[in-house]
Order: structure tokens, then C-alpha cells, then sequence
């Protein structure tokens, strides 16, 4: 069996090349990508041109635009920028079968047994090297054994272990003691560090097989993934380089600086497990029929559909999901796209709950040419864009149509009895239904155009309900009753014009009428929440009155005890 090889690849400038790659309306010269950290915009990655000006990722902006003053810079997109690195995963793809994502900017491949089929570890290297050169992508590859090797590899091969902040940094010290610095440095253990002409000084992106040590050993601290804490803690005591570590005891070690440094000591080296685990592909949720004739009528487009919604719905089964929008796409001859797209209230995989709401809108398709001349359709797609799991419900509700060819005895029959099982008949029934209607209303309106009411927990008659979208809420269960009868139209409160008095008044005025009072029932004392400042209710308490009029009419009227705004009475509602 073929030792085990890791592949990193780092990409030291994944946002800035992401920028450049997708706006070619950038100036030429310096550019950066920029990202708020604690209250200042400082740069998190640079194109080469800037880093050869001198500037750094982690500079905040302000001296990095007195350093270069012709700087362009973007804001960061850390969506946009974990979107290209998946889809450079799937680029990895063609390499080795074993990828996973290192976010934010590195991806870990396990190329055992495939550096053969580019030549060797070298040739794939040169491979992934041209491939970026060709997509405009800076990369730092690295080769080892174990994970954590690897990704030194990509990151440290070739650079040295800098000096901390103590007597044997020679420009650091004194005039007096630089000479006395300077033959310590000649025999001290930090002698290989100080060199920077000696074969460490090569970038060696490759370890050879059982060759992990010797690659790790010349490289700093940090290639181990510690964090700055405990590589400047490490530094301190004089230990600069991976090597100074190797033949150190680890209980030691780990008493002093924590577990961490024991245990990614132990990756690196392969001691401890750290696998490659590779993303799963999403499931891909699209169908395409491509026709040997153009069609237009709309009966041909309809058995079109009929054909794709099968397909579509089995890969939607199988994924365990249910399409909640889907978008069809028309490829017309003269190379016109068209697209639709419908929403469904609920998720499902059924075809006949798709199927309507596509034909609703097929009569906005124009399959020829806006002048007229020929022209057609010989390609559909149809892809599941939103999706949602399937839930039980939505799987009893899909098997209903079942039941119209199966017979008492039939399964059909049998799985839906199962299925109603201590449950009324009534809504498992009525709810398809209504979720077919709905769908229907959003393919003409719009999904967020179709509401409904749900109670809410206030006593506030105009806070007692909510106004939910149907598509995203279910039918709630029998409304709570009040204690008291509440009008079937409820209003804005609107002034009436009668004596300021608590007592119903006899006549009064409203909206440009006079009613007689016949007879009143009440009064109703409501009061706000006193957690909530709401100005309707700054007039203070209400005392509401189901007041009998001599034009037949039942009004809810109230009286305000108005404290800061005038006290009087208003209408809130009328009752049937």
C-alpha cells in the first residue's frame, strides 16, 4: 500500500485575485482588499504589484495610502470569496478524488496514489501551477506526509526563523556589546537560523516520503498552526524553529505552553490522526430535454414539461427534499434565453403540484424572434432552485393522488389510512388543496402577496392578530375567544363628536352623521402594556361600550381618559 501523501494548496491572495479576476474596470496599479477590523479598514490581501511597494496584509489603510498613494482597493466579500473557493475545490477535482476546503483561503487534496498519472509529485505541482497561472491565481503548494507538514510546506518552505526581541538580535543591541553578540552568534544554537545562504534558505515545497521531520525541522514556529501567543512565549526562551522541539519530552512541553502545541507537534508528524475528510457534492437538482425539432405552441411546451417534472422529482426523492421555486429556462434558436420561474406554498416532489403552476406561466414565453421571423425552442431546463426536506406531512399529502386508482383493498388505500391515523380527515384533506391555491395565487401575484391572520398573545384589539405570508406560515387552530364580543370590522380609532363624558352619551356625531343611542352594553376597561411607549395609547385608559343605534348598526365605541392628549370618544369598530 502506497504511503499516504497530503497536497496543500494555499492561495496567498485569494480575494485580491477574485477581485481582479471579476472586474476588469479596475485601474491598473496596486490594489488591496480591505476588511474592518475593530473599528479601521486594514488590508487583508494584496495583489503582488502592492506587495512589492512594501505593503502588508494587516496594515491599516491609512499607511498603506502613505505608503502608496495611487492605491485601489474593494471591501471584502467573505461570501463571494468561500463561493470561489468551493468552486475551486471543484476545480481540484481534476487532480485527486479526495478534496476538502481549508477556509478561508487553502484547499488539502490526499493525492495518494494520483502524483503518478502527472509525472510524479513534481509534474503535478507544475500542473497546479499552470493551471493557476492560466485562471490568474497566485498558489503555494506543499507535499508531505501528514496534513500538518503539508500545509508548513505551503506556507514556511524557504524562509527562515526571524530573531525575537532579545541581546542576540545584533541590531538591537548597544554599539558596546554588538561585538560580544556577534561571536555568540557564531556558536549558538540559533546558528542555521542566522543563515540565510544554506540550503534552508531554498524553497522546498516537497517532503519525501518518511522525510517529515528533516522538512519540518529549519522551518519557524508558526508553521505548526500555533497561535501568536505561544510562538512568542516559545520564542522568548530561544525556541525559534520546529527543530528546536523535536527531541524535547512532551510533558514538559505541554505543562508550559498547553496541549495544543503537543498535539499539533503530533499532527504534523503524523503521530496523531488529522484526516482529509472531502466535502459532499450537493445534489444536483436540474433537468434538461433537448428537442429534435423547434417547438412554440404551447401544448407542445406543456408536454415538454410533462417529461422533465418525472425526472426532476425522482432526483428531488432522492435527495429527500422538496422544491419550494423553480425556474424553467427556454433556449430559443436564436440564441435568446427565456425564464420563468413559479413558487410553490409548500415543498413538494410531486409532479401534478409543479405542473400547474408551470402552465400558468408558459403564455409569457416567446419562443420566436421580436421581428417576427422564425425561430423557436430546442432546449429546456427546469432546476429545483429553492429547496426544503421533505417533511411527514408533505409525504402523506403527496401520496393522496394515489388513492384515486387504488381500491378498498388496494396499498394505495392502506398506506393513506395508515398515514390518517389519529388525525382529523379534514384538514389532511383540505390542506393540499389549499396549498395548491395558494401557489396559484402567488404564480399571478406573487407568493408574498398572499396572507393570512394568526392570533397573537395581546388583549390590544389591534394587537391581537398578525399578518403572516401563506406560503411560510401553516394554518393555525381555533382562535382564542375574548371575554368579551369583538366587532367583525375594526378601525382606527376616529374621533366622534359627543359630550366629554364617560357616560354613553345619548346622540352623537360620526363621520358626518348623527346616531341615537338605543342601547349600550359595557363599559370594557383596557389598558396598554406598560413595558411599551405606543402613541396610539398615550391618551391614557379606554372604556369601551357596545353602543345600539337607531340606524340599525352596533358600534364599539370608547371613551379615552386622557391624561396628556385630550381625553373624548372614538369608534374602533362595528359589529355584523
Amino acid at each position: 500500500m502506497p504511503a499516504r501523501r497530503i497536497l496543500s494548496l494555499w492561495f496567498p491572495r485569494l480575494a485580491a485575485d477574485r477581485a481582479l479576476r471579476g472586474r476588469r474596470s479596475l485601474p491598473p496599479g496596486p490594489f488591496a482588499v480591505l476588511a474592518d477590523r475593530r473599528g479601521a479598514q486594514v488590508i487583508v490581501s494584496l495583489c503582488a504589484e502592492a506587495e512589492a511597494a512594501g505593503l502588508r496584509p494587516g496594515q491599516p489603510l491609512r499607511d498603506a495610502m502613505a505608503i502608496c498613494p495611487h492605491l485601489a482597493t474593494r471591501p471584502a466579500d467573505p461570501t463571494g470569496e468561500a463561493a470561489f473557493l468551493t468552486g475551486l475545490r471543484r476545480w481540484a477535482g481534476r487532480f485527486s478524488p479526495w478534496v476538502a476546503e481549508d477556509p478561508p483561503d487553502a484547499l488539502r487534496l490526499d493525492i495518494t496514489g494520483c502524483a503518478h498519472l502527472f509525472g510524479g509529485e513534481p509534474g503535478l505541482i507544475a500542473a497546479v501551477e499552470a493551471d493557476c497561472a492560466a485562471l490568474g491565481l497566485s498558489v503555494r503548494p506543499g507535499i508531505a506526509d501528514t496534513l500538518g507538514a503539508a500545509w508548513a510546506l505551503a506556507r514556511f518552505a524557504g524562509t527562515e526563523a526571524q530573531p525575537h526581541r532579545t541581546g542576540d538580535a545584533i541590531a538591537q543591541e548597544a554599539r558596546a556589546t554588538r561585538s560580544r553578540a556577534a561571536r555568540r552568534a557564531g556558536h549558538g544554537r540559533d546558528r542555521t537560523a542566522a543563515r540565510t545562504d544554506g540550503p534552508a534558505a531554498e524553497r522546498l515545497p516537497i517532503a519525501p516520503p518518511g522525510q517529515t521531520r528533516a522538512a519540518l525541522a529549519p522551518l519557524p514556529m508558526a508553521a505548526l498552526r500555533l497561535d501568536e501567543v505561544t510562538v512568542e512565549a516559545l520564542a522568548r526562551l530561544g525556541l525559534r524553529r520546529v527543530g528546536d522541539i523535536l527531541g524535547m519530552p512532551r510533558a514538559p512541553l505541554a505543562r508550559r505552553f498547553g496541549r495544543g502545541l503537543v498535539d499539533r507537534l503530533d499532527q504534523a508528524l503524523g503521530a496523531a490522526s488529522e484526516p482529509v475528510s472531502p466535502a459532499r457534492p450537493a445534489p444536483h437538482l436540474a433537468v434538461r430535454l433537448s428537442l429534435p425539432e423547434p417547438i412554440g405552441l404551447e401544448t407542445d411546451l406543456l408536454a415538454a414539461i410533462d417529461r422533465l417534472l418525472p425526472a426532476l422529482g425522482a432526483r428531488l426523492e432522492a435527495a429527500g427534499l422538496g422544491a419550494r421555486r423553480l425556474r424553467l429556462q427556454a433556449f430559443r434558436t436564436d440564441r435568446g434565453i427565456q425564464t420563468v420561474e413559479v413558487g410553490l406554498a409548500r415543498a413538494t416532489a410531486a409532479p401534478d403540484r409543479m405542473r400547474p403552476l408551470l402552465a400558468l406561466k408558459l403564455g409569457g414565453l416567446e419562443s420566436g424572434n421580436r421581428d417576427g421571423g422564425g425561430g423557436g425552442i430546442d432546449r429546456l431546463r427546469l432546476k429545483a432552485v429553492d429547496t426544503e426536506p421533505l417533511s411527514p406531512q408533505s409525504g402523506r399529502f403527496d401520496m393522496a393522488p394515489d388513492n384515486r386508482t387504488g381500491s378498498g383493498d388496494g396499498p394505495g388505500r392502506a398506506t393513506a389510512e395508515r398515514a390518517d391515523i389519529g388525525r382529523p380527515p379534514e384538514p389532511a384533506a383540505a390542506a393540499p388543496g389549499m396549498a395548491d391555491l395558494i401557489g396559484r395565487l402567488g404564480a399571478r401575484i406573487g407568493l408574498e402577496a398572499v396572507t393570512r391572520l394568526a392570533p397573537a398573545e395581546s388583549h390590544i384589539p389591534e394587537k391581537s392578530f398578525q399578518l403572516l405570508a401563506a406560503a411560510w406560515s401553516d394554518r393555525v387552530g381555533p382562535w382564542p375567544r375574548p371575554d368579551r364580543p369583538r366587532p367583525l370590522l375594526l378601525l382606527a380609532p376616529e374621533p366622534v363628536a359627543a359630550a366629554e363624558h364617560p357616560e354613553p352619551p345619548d346622540r352623537f356625531r360620526w363621520r358626518q352623521r348623527a346616531f341615537a343611542a338605543r342601547a349600550a352594553a359595557g363599559p370594557e376597561r383596557l389598558l396598554p402594556e406598560w413595558w411599551l411607549d405606543d402613541p396610539a395609547w398615550r391618551s391614557g385608559p379606554r372604556d369601551y361600550w357596545r353602543v345600539d343605534t337607531d340606524a340599525q348598526t352596533r358600534l364599539w365605541l370608547f371613551y379615552a381618559h386622557g391624561a396628556e392628549m385630550s381625553a373624548g370618544w372614538f369608534c374602533q369598530g362595528r359589529f355584523a
